[in-house]
């Protein structure tokens, strides 16, 4: 089928009607569920509240997998394989942060009103839609709600999904819908490598102990040999100190430290390379203080990978986006959707319509600019991805 024929089918337009006529709806749950905290590995209550919806949204075989990710499905004719629909669950706040969204007009402002409260809700108006528009795939739709994409989750929700045990394996696709835009079409996924090293000693008095090996200041000096690493520029590989600890009280030596560090490229052999540099780094200051313990330990490991520009998954929305009046941006990016593209199965991220800025702070902000398109231009890309039949 002519994809301009699959698009003009009326219960497709029917569809585009119904996300266009229910924005307001559509603004209210994601009001709704930015305000359900859903804190790192603490995912709980904002999942039991999407298994609720996806029910209300006619969807069936609801349920939670052995990792907190909520599932659901909309049957399709062939059954055989799935397309896989995703948006994840989980924020960078921390218990306790005041998640309350303010409104103004069209412009919502809360921790996490994008990242990812637009994803979850156009995964949701996209399956009421396809329900108010009697709307029957070819492909089966396997709805997910995700855990662990952001920080040290490490995506751990969208690895147990494709692991042995996983509800999408032999999945022929993969989606994921993330924050806002219009543009952008996510088809390269950004690897990252992240470590926590560790120094350990006996610590001390700063005075009466002053001379004993210290913790802190070696890895003072392994931290700034790790930033005068070189770098491969291309393709563009970082090496981030991101977080450091250590030490009880200022007149004590120290009798731990530890620092955190994040790498990222899109070639995996840079990260092996680098891991490698890291590693020596640190083995050369084991040999010369034998006193203190030295430890490395990979606290995350986002495979990277890619879907070529000519898969029909790509050109699906590519064609979606271009229906939308918008110039597709393939672009490269660290989301769910690295570990299906790292196994070789196609997969995108997209933007969900509007304006947004400010994330991953408490002045995250989302704008309802051609916010319906963003979900319109999903429905697109699933349909044509996913079939008719």
């Amino acid at each position: 089928m002519h994809i301009s024929d699959a698009l003009s089918r009326p219960e497709i337009r029917a569809a585009d009607r119904w996300i266009r006529e229910h924005d307001e709806e559509t603004l209210e749950s994601q009001i709704e569920l930015s305000e359900i905290p859903a804190p790192p590995f603490g995912e709980a209550a904002r999942g039991a509240r999407m298994l609720e919806l996806f029910v209300s949204a006619g969807l069936v075989n609801t349920r939670v997998d052995g990792i907190g990710n909520v599932i659901a499905e909309r049957p399709g004719t062939s059954g055989d394989g799935h397309l896989v629909v995703s948006a994840h669950l989980d924020t960078v706040f921390p218990p306790g942060t005041d998640v309350s969204v303010t409104r103004s007009g069209d412009l919502l402002k809360g921790p996490g009103i994008t990242d990812d409260a637009r994803g979850l809700t156009a995964l949701l108006t996209l399956a009421r839609a396809l329900d108010a528009a009697g709307i029957t795939p070819r492909t089966s739709i396997l709805f997910v709600a995700t855990v662990g994409e952001e920080g040290l989750g490490d995506l751990r929700g969208v690895k147990h999904l494709f692991g042995p045990a996983g509800d999408a394996r032999g999945a022929a696709g993969f989606i994921s819908l993330d924050g806002a835009g219009l543009d952008r079409i996510v088809s390269r996924a950004l690897g990252s490598r992240r470590y926590r090293i560790v120094v350990r000693g006996a610590g001390g008095h700063s005075w009466t102990d002053w001379g004993a090996p210290n913790p802190l200041h070696e890895l003072s000096g392994i931290s700034a040999e790790l930033t005068r690493l070189p770098l491969p520029s291309r393709p563009l590989t970082t090496l981030t100190l991101a977080r450091t600890g250590g030490g009880k009280s200022i007149n004590a030596i120290p009798q731990q430290a530890w620092v955190e560090v994040d790498t990222r490229s899109a070639d995996a052999a840079h990260l092996d390379t680098l891991e490698a540099k890291l590693r020596r780094t640190v083995e050369r200051r084991e040999k010369a203080v034998p006193a203190l313990d030295f430890e490395v330990e990979i606290i995350g490991d986002r495979p990277g990978g890619a879907t070529p520009d000519g898969s029909p998954l790509v050109r699906a929305a590519v064609e979606a986006t271009r229906r939308r009046g918008k110039e597709p941006l393939l672009s490269l990016s660290s989301t769910d959707a690295n570990v299906p593209m790292s196994l070789g199965i196609p997969a995108v991220t997209l933007g969900c319509g509007g304006d947004a800025g400010s994330a991953h702070t408490t002045e995250e902000w989302f704008r309802n600019t051609d916010g319906s398109d963003g979900i319109v231009r999903a429905l697109d890309t699933v349909i044509l991805a996913a079939g008719l039949p």
